[in-house]
């Protein structure tokens, strides 16, 4: 998939607009969606904050389907796939020493959408002496919320919905626990000491847009697999949830590298998929995971040629969700985690392997030595 600049709305996505990352150039009434891209006859060029903004693209570039719909921006089809949600943690559950379930509740989660897979969110946690109040809500909320002083920014970050209950109005959420090690950013230091009662919002799906689900990267091309699914404890929700929805012809392998031997969480899946935790317990990050991944595509893919060809990816911009149609390969393999080790596994199966590009979805997640901020 083409990289796109964040910083343009001229190639954004359907979703961008509704989560009010971008705006059309003065007077376009009109944008048309092809191929999951929204165009216009003019560019417009916000500025807008990299970091934050390329990660609101990523989690909603994968609107596809429509090619040619135009839509009325600001009409509700604009809107539609995504909603702000107002909740309060209801209960938390130590599931390990890395790991935290937060349980969402509010009345506004009746009309969360249960997509399932590695359905990713926003969440957005309070101010010390402000709480949500400088949040904006409604249309062209992001542009506003980046227009305001930093001391005034709700910290946003993305995390995967474990499980949705709308007819509880309840969603879960499980929290990777870094040890004190500066890799901690906001949502880790609020669950360490979150109570019952504390009040976030959630920017998620909405469960009455009838169009195609955005927010979620694992689409592989056959429905019985078989897949490759790798990452650290980052990746530990995302790869859980979609074990869960897996159908039960589907086979493969799933490898979790994960701190600490009791991080092993139990996960049923309906699937034939083999579940195998790796833990580093002091070792380096990813000295576990890429053997792994590399004995598992010694199992699961034929002999295929090498790609010498295949072009590098940047270590700072290492998204790529497959959103055209899929060869109908040996293999579908979705790699999350820390970006060095990301990269590292993408080019062992696309170069070393030869597995198709289309084939891999890849995300990272956070990088070695770069702080979380905000």
């Amino acid at each position: 998939m083409p990289r796109t600049n964040t910083r343009q709305a001229a190639g954004a996505t359907l979703a961008d607009l509704a989560l009010g990352a971008v705006r059309p150039p003065t007077g376009q009434g009109y944008a048309s969606l092809v191929r999951g891209k929204l165009t216009w006859p003019q560019p417009s060029e916000p500025a807008r904050d990299r970091d934050v903004a390329a990660a609101l693209w990523r989690d909603s570039a994968l609107l596809t389907g429509l090619p040619g719909k135009r839509f009325r921006l600001g009409s509700p089809n604009m809107t539609e796939p995504f909603g702000m949600f107002e909740v309060e943690v209801s209960r938390t559950e130590r599931l390990s020493p890395s790991f935290l379930r937060v349980t969402f509740s509010g009345g506004d989660l009746a009309h969360f959408a249960d997509i399932g897979y590695d359905q990713r969110i926003k969440l957005i946690l309070p101010l010390p002496g402000h709480g949500l109040a400088p949040m904006p809500q409604g249309p062209g909320w992001y542009q506003r919320w980046r227009e305001l002083p930093g001391e005034l920014r709700n910290p946003i970050r993305t995390l995967t919905v474990r499980l949705a209950r709308p007819h509880l109005c309840e969603v879960d959420v499980d929290i990777a626990l870094h040890d004190d090690d500066g890799h901690s950013g906001p949502v880790a230091r609020w669950a360490a000491t979150v109570r019952p009662g504390a009040p976030a919002l959630l920017f998620g799906p909405n469960a009455g847009f009838d169009g195609p689900s955005a927010g979620m990267a694992f689409r592989p091309h056959a429905e019985n697999g078989p897949v490759l699914l790798a990452g650290d404890e980052t990746a530990v929700p995302a790869i859980a949830a979609t074990l869960e929805r897996l159908p039960a012809g589907c086979t493969g392998e799933a490898l979790m590298e994960v701190p600490y031997e009791a991080d092993a969480l139990d996960i049923e899946t309906p699937s034939q998929v083999k579940i195998t935790w790796l833990a580093r317990s002091g070792v380096p990050r990813g000295s576990l995971l890429h053997p792994a991944v590399v004995a598992a595509a010694d199992r699961l893919l034929p002999p295929l040629a090498a790609n010498d060809s295949v072009e590098d990816v940047d270590v700072d911009d290492l998204w790529e969700v497959p959103e055209d149609e899929r060869p109908p390969g040996p293999l579908y393999a979705w790699l999350a985690g820390e970006a060095g080790v990301i990269k590292g596994l993408r080019r062992h199966l696309v170069a070393d392997r030869g597995m198709d590009r289309r084939a891999v979805a890849f995300m990272g997640y956070w990088r070695e030595g770069r702080s979380e901020t905000g």
